[in-house]
């Protein structure tokens, strides 16, 4: 069972770090829309939150910037050095992937190339 840590009353501690009570949405996923700019109500819908949790988020976010920067600055972090290492790990099977044909490609790209050259005006 996770270990919940109350430190707002609407911000938990949780094994994915600082969470939205009774989500699984972490204040570094709010984060990725502030600092986008997004405006709370998008940041309510796109997160299917209620006014309550975006305002608890963004004022708990507002007294703790510092703190909650630094964390989202490690996940950003984390997660850039998760991507690349799986990028690299896969590497060779996505060009292996890619230069595979794929059966109908040659039919589709005579069509797109067709297509092409009737939208192309005359010269």
């Amino acid at each position: 069972m996770a270990k919940l840590s109350p430190v707002h009353p609407t911000v938990l501690r949780t094994e994915r770090g600082l969470s939205i009570a009774g989500t699984r949405i972490t204040l570094y996923d709010v984060m990725d829309f502030v600092t986008a700019c997004w405006p709370p109500k998008l940041i309510r819908d796109r997160l299917n939150l209620t006014d309550q949790q975006v305002t608890g988020a963004l004022e708990y976010i507002a007294t703790h910037r510092a703190e909650v920067e630094a964390e989202y600055q490690q996940v950003l972090q984390s997660a850039e050095e998760t991507r690349r290492y799986w990028e690299e790990r896969n590497r060779e099977l996505f060009e292996r992937i890619a230069a595979t044909p794929q059966p109908g490609q040659e039919e589709l790209r005579a069509k797109l190339k067709e297509w092409k050259s009737r939208l192309e005006p005359p010269r």
